[in-house]
């Protein structure tokens, strides 16, 4: 006796079902960022990537670019009804290029039945829902082949990337090798500083970004939090929308499903709410 292999809503567990994948290696907080502002009848799944000598390198990314098609296909099995993959160097690593990217989340999608978005490509679709012409990245952890690769992609999405880099170029590190000692976790007090430094660089952006995943101890007790949750104080020291490649993600998400966060996360995120 075989197992339906469609499920009927009765059956689902939520009434909207996400699924989240990451990069091998990474203990990701999308999951639990994205269920903790979502409305009670949501649920999250997570699948991390398996590719047993990964050392984040974009090659890796190239290489492995079909586990997309693996996690969505599982994801859709199990009653998923979005699918969210995270990591913003995947779009750029793949040689796709913008359309193709496009191209790609949309045969994924409609290949399995159930939308598919990543992170980088995320990050286009907000900064053409917020009108942004001129941007500037903070590039946070992200080494420059990372962050070079996105300005390249957002640069070919048609966006005037005024100014870009990392924190070692913005002088907070003395060297790459000290960034990636912290493993993507850093001092609360640098997300404003960090902000405040590209603004005086590029004080004409429409929007200012942040690169990846990035984690500042600013919670609880130096708990680490994403760019989410920092996003209200910095619009309000910088008086521009702020958008991470996290938030970018969780808006692409809550807008396929046509539902909107709890809580006030930002501009981009309280668009939503009028939606």
């Amino acid at each position: 006796m075989l197992m339906p292999e469609t499920w009927r809503p009765e059956h689902k567990l939520f009434t909207h079902q996400v699924g989240f994948t990451c990069p091998p290696f990474d203990y990701d907080a999308a999951p639990s960022d994205f269920l903790r502002m979502a409305p009670e009848n949501v649920g999250v799944h997570g699948w991390m990537l398996h590719v047993p000598d990964y050392v984040h390198g974009l090659d890796q990314r190239k290489a492995n670019f079909g586990m997309m098609e693996d996690f969505v296909h599982c994801m859709a099995r199990n009653g998923a009804d979005v699918c969210g993959q995270v990591g913003s160097n995947w779009v750029h690593a793949s040689g796709l290029g913008v359309e193709g990217i496009r191209q790609h989340c949309a045969d994924l999608s409609d290949k399995y039945g159930v939308p598919f978005h990543m992170a980088g490509y995320a990050m286009v679709e907000a900064l053409r829902e917020l009108g942004a012409e001129k941007v500037a990245l903070n590039a946070a952890y992200h080494w420059p082949t990372w962050w070079q690769g996105t300005v390249g992609f957002l640069k070919e999405a048609g966006f005037d990337v005024i100014w870009a880099g990392n924190f070692h170029d913005q002088g907070w590190f003395d060297s790459q090798d000290a960034v990636n000692d912290c493993r993507w976790v850093f001092d609360g007090d640098l997300a404003e500083k960090s902000f405040a430094y590209v603004a005086e660089q590029a004080p004409d952006a429409d929007v200012y970004l942040i690169n990846g995943m990035c984690n500042f101890r600013s919670g609880p007790e130096g708990l680490p939090e994403r760019p989410l949750h920092l996003t209200k104080r910095l619009e309000a020291m910088l008086d521009k929308p702020v958008v991470g490649h996290d938030t970018a993600l969780y808006w692409r998400i809550f807008k396929t499903l046509g539902i909107a966060p709890t809580l006030p996360r930002g501009r981009l995120l309280e668009g939503l709410s009028h939606a």
